[in-house]
């Protein structure tokens, strides 16, 4: 927001979150209360007007960097890194959605039972319809 009043300085952002902000005080996955306590934040930033779209990590969930050194192939490591990117982007569409808001997950790899596909246009139409972005399973 400006300093004078409550406008918005921006008309679409981009708002990165890691996965290990999910986590809360617990040692892995995703405690209820914070990804709600999230949620609300996002909703007052999409109450000024704003265009959002979110980009969620995975790293509360598989962190496949420190795996490919032990041996494991970097690529798999990869794959399942940007699938628990996917589960975090599920988890925040739900919670946006239980506070009213309309939220899209779209993904970079196809998983279209769970997602739509990323495809910058559609991307930009939800953005413009009012809808939150979550794009998740890396940037394609």
């Amino acid at each position: 927001m400006t300093e004078d009043n409550n406008e918005a300085r921006y008309s679409r952002i981009l708002v990165k979150l890691s996965g290990e902000a999910l986590m809360g005080s617990t040692d892995y996955g995703i405690d209820p209360a914070v990804i709600k306590r999230i949620a609300g934040e996002l909703q007052e930033i999409v109450g000024l007007g704003v265009q959002l779209a979110v980009v969620i990590g995975g790293g509360n969930i598989f962190r496949g960097a420190g795996l490919a050194p032990a041996g494991m192939d970097r690529v798999a490591a990869d794959h399942m890194g940007m699938l628990a990117t996917v589960m975090n982007a599920l988890a925040m569409q739900d919670a946006l959605e239980s506070l009213g808001l309309y939220a899209r997950v779209m993904s970079a790899i196809r998983i279209n039972e769970v997602c739509e596909d990323y495809i910058r246009r559609r991307a930009i139409r939800h953005l413009e319809k009012g809808r939150v972005v979550i794009c998740a399973a890396g940037t394609g």
